[in-house]
């Protein structure tokens, strides 16, 4: 019993080292704590695994693993939305992402940037972990020349550049480490049978998902977006302008009270207006027209 209580007392002591991933700190612990006969060697095996699983989780996803992560996601997305079938819409919004994606900061991805339209009638954009990018045809019907649609898709690909998706998932990540933690000392502790080791990514998927779908960004995460797709179209030669022009006619829907699709997921279009006018007028970005865009986007998206 007084073996169980110290052993409790050394995990509770522990938790702050695990929380700072602090694995090689907690492994001396444990290796004192087996040595003085205050914990079995099970005990202080189960703890060291726990403080190493903790640490990875701690450490930068690799991109390899967005990759994986961001392919579940959209897989996730189709099964809810259809792709929209139109070989040359999608090879059009395709075209416009790529150049989008090659002036952006993050030109290249592990998998590659890949965009699709769904076939909704709902308007939404959803960017994937890795650079999978959606947008549904509700709001390519909202995009009323190519400058809008590419402030679309590079609002999109900045959150890719910032993996905004991710974010999403450290949360469960960090719980599913201290899930670890009580699965690998408290039911040992108990008497019961090693538990299996949970996986690194399971409810990640989840989670990216119901942040695109359900949740949203956060506002910053939206207007630190918004700076992206500014930045990028101006690169690009795109006008800057087609975000502000498609933030404004989505601020009317909003206020005329429409909640679902990118006003559930995209929220403070107003905030995104004003912040994205105010980043146009310090950089003094000019309004750029081509007729020979209008007129390549009125053929193909009508």
């Amino acid at each position: 019993m007084k073996r169980n209580l110290f052993a409790s007392a050394v995990v509770a002591f522990l938790l702050p080292l695990f929380l700072a991933a602090c694995a090689e700190v907690v492994q001396m612990g444990t290796a004192v704590g087996e040595g003085m006969g205050k914990i079995s060697k099970q005990d202080r095996e189960a703890i060291d695994r726990a403080a190493k699983q903790t640490a990875k989780a701690a450490r930068p996803m690799t991109e390899q693993e967005e990759f994986y992560i961001g392919r579940a996601v959209a897989a996730t997305i189709l099964g809810r939305y259809p792709l929209y079938n139109n070989e040359r819409l999608t090879a059009y919004v395709h075209s416009i992402g790529q150049s989008i994606a090659l002036a952006s900061d993050r030109p290249h991805t592990f998998g590659g940037y890949h965009f699709a339209i769904l076939d909704s009638e709902e308007a939404n954009a959803l960017a994937c972990p890795g650079g999978t990018i959606f947008i549904t045809r509700g709001m390519l019907k909202r995009a009323q020349n190519e400058d809008q649609l590419a402030a679309i898709l590079a609002h999109e690909v900045a959150h890719v550049n910032n993996k905004d998706g991710l974010a999403s998932i450290s949360k469960s990540r960090w719980m599913e480490a201290l899930s670890i933690l009580g699965s690998e000392t408290v039911r040992k502790l108990g008497g019961a049978e090693m538990a299996k080791l949970v996986s690194l990514f399971e409810g990640s998927v989840d989670d990216v998902a119901k942040t695109l779908l359900v949740n949203g960004y956060s506002r910053e995460q939206e207007l630190q977006a918004d700076l992206g797709a500014l930045t990028f179209l101006n690169r690009l030669g795109y006008s800057p302008y087609g975000l502000t022009d498609s933030l404004e006619k989505m601020a009317r829907e909003q206020t005329g009270g429409t909640k679902t699709g990118i006003f559930a997921t995209h929220p403070g279009m107003n905030q995104r207006l004003d912040s994205s006018k105010a980043t146009l007028a310090k950089n003094q970005w000019p309004r750029k027209n081509d007729p020979a865009r209008d007129r390549r986007f009125r053929q193909i998206v009508g």
